[in-house]
């Protein structure tokens, strides 16, 4: 999707939003981000939040952009390891290159499957992503929380093999569990049932950057009823477990996997990809 275009065309409010949904009064980080990119598949909520973050974080949808170049570029890394088997939980809407465009241009037997609550990514996701000739796409209506009901779901164990490597894409949805949630005990849980030779790729949003900024819109977020947690640097190294880590480490969003980027830490995420030893 291009900055600023939609993912699919509308006048006012997509068409896919024509029909409320009984979360519309929730902000939601997917049409958030939707918003950001120049998206108008958003409601009011979404948007009233979006632009409170932009006043106190007035770079918010450059670091957005950012995320979602990492995207690409870790799913080209992983392709070119030899994964071919994709799990990218909390997908939101769809903006291109999508994970198994950019999966399958590397290789086309790619296998991805998306995960996600939303139900205005539910009805992106069904009308834009498909298979090709021999990969294949998937999607899942699924909470990141439930973890059994992903990895357990018919969808999943129909496209993918769990004995052999996959790679698990979390990237900006850890922030929307809290830590009493046991966020830890579900990552570990999807961890724990990928074979040796898997990979976990994490972005998250941060405030050792600008502790007192981010703290402020975190606030706000919860005051709408959002769950909005930024982590520090090493609470993000504690989701990847035992797992090793791969250069250049855990480092800020842009600066993966180029470490001389110029103004790496103008992007509030933390980001890594590690592997199953």
């Amino acid at each position: 999707m291009a900055e600023s275009e939609s993912t699919v065309e509308s006048q006012g409010e997509s068409e896919s939003l024509t029909t409320p949904h009984p979360d519309h009064l929730v902000p939601n980080s997917a049409r958030m981000y939707d918003y950001w990119l120049g998206g108008k598949d958003n409601y009011a909520a979404d948007r009233q939040l979006a632009e409170l973050f932009l006043q106190k974080i007035p770079s918010m949808r450059e670091m957005a952009r950012a995320n979602r170049d990492f995207v690409t570029r870790a799913t080209h890394y992983l392709a070119g390891h030899g994964v071919r088997q994709f799990i990218d939980i909390g997908t939101g809407i769809p903006t291109s290159p999508n994970l198994h465009e950019t999966a399958q241009g590397v290789a086309p037997d790619a296998h991805v499957v998306y995960a996600d609550n939303d139900p205005v990514v539910l009805a992106h996701a069904r009308a834009l992503m498909i298979s090709n000739e021999v990969g294949q796409v998937a999607y899942i209506d699924a909470d990141v929380r439930k973890p059994e009901q992903i990895l357990g779901s018919t969808e999943l164990r129909e496209q993918l093999d769990l004995d052999r490597p996959v790679a698990l894409m979390l990237v900006a949805v850890l922030m929307l569990i809290d830590d009493a949630e046991d966020i830890h005990a579900t990552v570990a849980q999807l961890r724990d049932a990928l074979p040796s030779g898997s990979y976990l790729a994490i972005t998250h949003p941060t405030a050792d950057f600008d502790p007192p900024v981010v703290e402020e819109v975190a606030g706000s977020a919860r005051a709408t009823g959002m769950t909005f947690v930024p982590r520090s640097r090493d609470e993000v190294a504690s989701f990847f477990g035992d797992w090793d880590v791969v250069e250049p480490g855990i480092v800020p969003v842009r600066a993966w996997p180029d470490e001389n980027v110029d103004d790496p830490k103008s992007a509030w995420y933390w980001a890594a990809i590690a592997r199953k030893p």
